[in-house]
C-alpha cells in the first residue's frame, strides 16, 4: 500500500502519452502528485492528462532543444519517472540495423541522459527529490537478436546506477525498475505496426500490464524519504528470465 503523500509533490513523466508511462501519470496523479507529462504526440499526451488534471507537454527526449523547452515549462519537481523508451526489430549483431541502433541509444540511453540533466537542478532544490529510470530486464540479460535494445538497457542501467552513487550525500533517491514482458503497444513499435506478429510474443501466456509496472513506480515513489528502492525487477508468473517464458497450448 503507498503512504499517504503529506504536501501536494510535483512529479514528472516522459513517454505519457501511452501504455507504462501513461498508467504511471495516472496512478501518480490518483495517489496525490501534481503531475507534469511529456510525450511527442501531444494529442493522444492530452487524451491522458486531461481526464486526471494533469499538465501536457510535448516533448522529444532525443532533442536537447525539445528537452530544454520542455524543462523551463517546470518550476519545480520532486519526482523524475524517465519512462521513454523503445526496442526496434531482432536483427542479429552480424547483420544489424543501424538505424534502429542509433534510436534505441539515442532514445533509451541519450534521452535519459538529458532530461535527467535538465531536471536533476530542481530535484535537488526540492530537498526530496527522486529518479526512477524505467529499465527492463533487458538490462540484467542479453538474447539473441536483441544486441541493440540489450545494450541500450544495460548503457542505462549503469547510468542508473552511476548516477546513484553521483548523488550520495544529496537529496534525491535514484531506482531503478525493470520490468520483463509488459503488454503495451511495445512489440507493435518493435515489429513496426506488425499486431500480428506483436501478439505472438504474448501467446500462450499472461504478461504484466501497464498498471503492473505502474504499480511499482507509485510504491517506490511514496516510501519514507529516507529509503532508496534501488531497483525493482517485476516479471510476469510466466516468466523467469529474459528467453524463460512458460506457454500454455492455445489448442
Amino acid at each position: 500500500m503507498s503512504a499517504p503523500i503529506t504536501s501536494r509533490k510535483t512529479a514528472v513523466v516522459t513517454g505519457a502519452s501511452s501504455g507504462i508511462g501513461a498508467s504511471i501519470a495516472q496512478q501518480l496523479t490518483a495517489a496525490g502528485f501534481e503531475v507534469i507529462a511529456g510525450a511527442r504526440r501531444l494529442d493522444k499526451l492530452r487524451a491522458i492528462t486531461e481526464p486526471i488534471g494533469a499538465r501536457a507537454h510535448q516533448l522529444d527526449v532525443t532533442d536537447v532543444a525539445s528537452v530544454e523547452a520542455f524543462a523551463a515549462q517546470i518550476e519545480g519537481a520532486h519526482l523524475l519517472v524517465n519512462n521513454a523508451g523503445l526496442a526496434l526489430g531482432l536483427a542479429p549483431a552480424a547483420d544489424p540495423n543501424l538505424d534502429h541502433w542509433r534510436t534505441m541509444f539515442e532514445t533509451n540511453v541519450m534521452g535519459v541522459l538529458h532530461v535527467t540533466r535538465a531536471l536533476l537542478p530542481r530535484l535537488v532544490a526540492s530537498g526530496d527529490g527522486h529518479v526512477v529510470n524505467i529499465g527492463s530486464i533487458a538490462g540484467l540479460a542479453t538474447y539473441p537478436g536483441g544486441a541493440g535494445y540489450t545494450a541500450s538497457k544495460h548503457a542505462l542501467r549503469a547510468l542508473t546506477e552511476t548516477l546513484r552513487q553521483e548523488l550520495l550525500g544529496q537529496p534525491v533517491r535514484v531506482t531503478d525498475v525493470a520490468p520483463g514482458l509488459v503488454e503495451t503497444e511495445f512489440s507493435i513499435v518493435r515489429f513496426e505496426g506488425d499486431s500480428e506478429r506483436a501478439k505472438g510474443v504474448y501467446q500462450g501466456m499472461t504478461p504484466l500490464s501497464a498498471n503492473d509496472v505502474a504499480d511499482c513506480v507509485v510504491w517506490a515513489a511514496t516510501r519514507p524519504s529516507h529509503v532508496n528502492i534501488d531497483r525493482i525487477q517485476v516479471m510476469p508468473r510466466d516468466q523467469a528470465g529474459a528467453t524463460q517464458v512458460h506457454r500454455r497450448s492455445t489448442g
